[in-house]
């Protein structure tokens, strides 16, 4: 776990830049609150929201984060503002935290700033509970939040804008095209609010003052997630991490947390670790989370080992929240998440394909690039997806075989049709009727694997070696197209064979 979240692949150091540019924006919001005169309790929040605009806000342009970071305390400050009014009125306050967090999974359904919107406000309702805000509090506590994020954003789009001179990220994929209960978003913003309930009452069966971690919990768990698999598998590293961040807290925060530079030397540390891990692992990313709060206790002057313990506790019973409601209320098979997106990914090897062949044409406009970063995304969120499959805690070896064996053909069709794309972009490209025969097989064995009841050899006995002895832009196609052929005629016994709906166990 330590190798593959410290030695995992980081192009363009694109992690390690965001997490020191992280300690640099959040470190100077807090300062400026501190600057200001700002209460700790003020600095606190203004570094949450500042933590939160740097981390949740993932648009694929620069101008896109702008907008979305300037929209955060529209939405962040009513509802922080209902938190500390409520603060008083247990039922009420208790009622619209749940109705904050359906809403804020729910606005998963339009897109990356539906996303950090739904987080940002689900957050200043917890933070409201972590910070116990009073409405007294509140022209402090939305000065220390403008502020702050007005810090964080002079980093990330004046000071340090590293995205400006890379190529456009590939938008997220949009979600899979459902209505009603049937799309994913509306079935997971009933299951959190059902998981949030149950965690919330059992919560404050452990703690009248500290439930709002079981929310926490149980909000976070949902989060990235379409399925009940990766709900599953994200609620146990959730513990995990936050069980060996409480060891760690034990070692660090408690002897520690009265020393003000030894604290924020930690949390910087802490911060830190919270953006380099989370993109390779949710437990170490967790774990610095854990230790952070910890030593945010202590700052507050209520750190003590039982309040420790009292953290697994309610992360137990968050976790347990989020296990129930993805079981048991409008359950979202793995099998139908992933299905989902293998299929647009296999269409976007197609036009991947098609683009190609068209540039190597010499059809104008014709540009296979942008194809293969949208399949790239697609390939992430279906390793995602099959990532509770491929748990090294899951006992079913067939099935894990099977997904193995179709993660490697969909890399296998990724690798050639980067090559593919590669060769189109050659300025020597020509018409071939061998290429134009190969593509159209390559459109066949798509059709054969999204199709219901299409023919899964229609391909298959055309996979031969390309011709040989010839050079030319053509001949390296026609090696990309028939490796590419052949990666989609095997992925037919794994996707198509009897039992294929069990391949991730319903």
């Amino acid at each position: 776990m330590l190798k593959r979240a410290f030695t995992a692949p980081d192009p363009g150091l694109l992690r390690l830049r965001s997490a020191c540019r992280a300690v640099l924006g959040i470190g100077a919001a807090v300062a400026l609150c501190g600057l200001v005169g700002h209460s700790l309790v003020a600095a606190i929040l203004g570094g949450l929201a500042a933590l939160l605009a740097l981390f949740t806000v993932l648009d694929p342009t620069v101008r896109g984060q702008a907008v979305t970071t300037a929209l955060l305390p529209a939405v962040g400050l009513p509802v922080l503002a209902l938190a500390a009014v409520l603060h008083d009125q247990p039922l009420v306050r208790d009622l619209a935290f749940l109705a904050v967090t359906g809403a804020g999974v729910y606005a998963r359904r339009w897109g990356p700033r539906g996303h950090s919107l739904g987080v940002f406000a689900f957050m200043m309702f917890f933070a409201a509970q972590f910070l116990h805000a009073r409405t007294g509090q509140l022209p402090e506590l939305g000065a220390a939040v403008l502020l702050s994020l007005c810090a964080s954003s002079a980093v990330r789009f004046g000071v340090w804008c590293y995205e400006r001179r890379l190529p456009p990220f590939p938008a997220p994929p949009a979600p899979l095209e459902l209505t009603g209960l049937a799309r994913t978003t509306t079935r997971q913003a009933v299951q959190a609010t059902a998981g949030a309930a149950f965690a919330l009452a059992l919560g404050q069966v452990l703690s009248q003052e500290r439930w709002y971690w079981a929310v926490g919990a149980t909000w976070w768990v949902f989060v990235n997630t379409t399925s009940r698999g990766e709900t599953l598998v994200r609620g146990f590293r959730r513990f995990l991490g936050t069980v060996i961040g409480i060891g760690l807290g034990f070692v660090l925060a408690v002897p520690l947390h009265t020393e003000p530079v030894a604290a924020a030397v930690i949390i910087a540390v802490c911060v830190f670790g919270i953006f380099y891990t989370a993109a390779v692992s949710y437990t170490w990313m967790m774990l610095a989370v854990t230790v952070m709060a910890s030593m945010l206790y202590g700052l507050l002057g209520v750190l003590d080992p039982a309040l420790l313990a009292l953290r697994v506790a309610e992360t137990a019973v968050g976790a347990l929240g989020a296990v129930l409601a993805v079981l048991l209320v409008l359950p979202v098979t793995t099998h139908a998440v992933t299905d989902g997106w293998i299929q647009r990914a296999l269409r976007c090897v197609h036009a991947c394909t098609a683009e190609a062949a068209a540039r190597l044409r010499g059809v104008p406009g014709a540009d296979p690039a942008p194809r293969v970063a949208e399949l790239e995304v697609l390939l992430g969120r279906v390793r995602l997806s099959l990532a509770p499959l491929l748990h090294p805690l899951n006992p079913l070896m067939a099935r894990k075989e099977r997904a193995r064996r179709v993660l490697a053909l969909l890399d296998d069709c990724a690798r050639e049709v980067r090559g593919l794309a590669a060769v189109a972009a050659d300025t020597e490209a020509s018409h071939d009727d061998r290429l134009a025969a190969a593509c159209w097989r390559v459109e066949a064995a798509v059709e054969a694997l999204t199709t219901p009841g299409a023919e899964a050899g229609r391909g298959g006995d055309t996979a031969a070696a390309p011709h040989t002895g010839v050079a030319g832009v053509v001949e390296g196609a026609l090696a990309h197209v028939h490796g590419l052929e052949q990666a989609l005629v095997e992925l037919a016994e794994p996707l198509q064979a009897p039992g294929r709906a069990r391949l991730t166990g319903g």
